[in-house]
């Protein structure tokens, strides 16, 4: 009896995303907005922001569809704080809570980061520079750099859909 093997290895590619760091101490409509102005593109908020540790953190996200290159933008938050209440004391004569505030990041890896920006397309060094300076242009941002996505151990959490 003959023996088939299949080799799965041309059908599960990695899609191709280029992801840029954004480092800025604005909030998350107001950056989604500058990068609209100065990049002529149309992020919106999407109605669900994306939900790790059921519930523990959620991050905001950004989102259009350019309908001429087909490709989609995402711009999402990096760190989530919220806030718990744990018991205080267990030697205490009263019951009681304290606030503790945890913080999570998205992207472990780069804590320092704000946003990410991940583009689901590889473009050329040319329009990747065009596309991270233009953003340096902004005032509002510190600073901003290309992130090699494969590279990172938790690149699972940039899968958006």
């Amino acid at each position: 009896m003959a023996v088939h093997r299949l080799i799965l290895d041309d059908f599960f590619e990695e899609a191709s995303y280029t992801l840029i760091a954004i480092h800025c101490t604005v909030e998350d409509y107001r950056l989604a907005y500058l990068l609209n102005d100065y990049l002529k593109i149309h992020l919106t908020r999407k109605p669900s922001d994306l939900d790790y540790n059921n519930g523990k953190s959620t991050f905001s996200i950004f989102e259009w569809e350019d309908p001429k290159y087909l490709i989609t933008w995402n711009l999402v938050h990096n760190v989530c704080k919220s806030e718990l209440y744990q018991k205080a004391n267990q030697h205490s004569l009263f019951d009681s809570e304290e606030k503790i505030t945890k913080t999570f990041y998205l992207i472990p890896e780069y804590k320092r980061v704000n946003y990410f920006l991940k583009i689901d397309d590889e473009f050329n060094d040319n329009k990747e520079k065009y596309i991270i300076d233009t953003i340096l242009k902004i005032p509002q941002i510190s600073t901003a750099y290309s992130i090699d996505g494969n590279q990172l151990k938790s690149k699972n959490n940039l899968i958006f859909s």
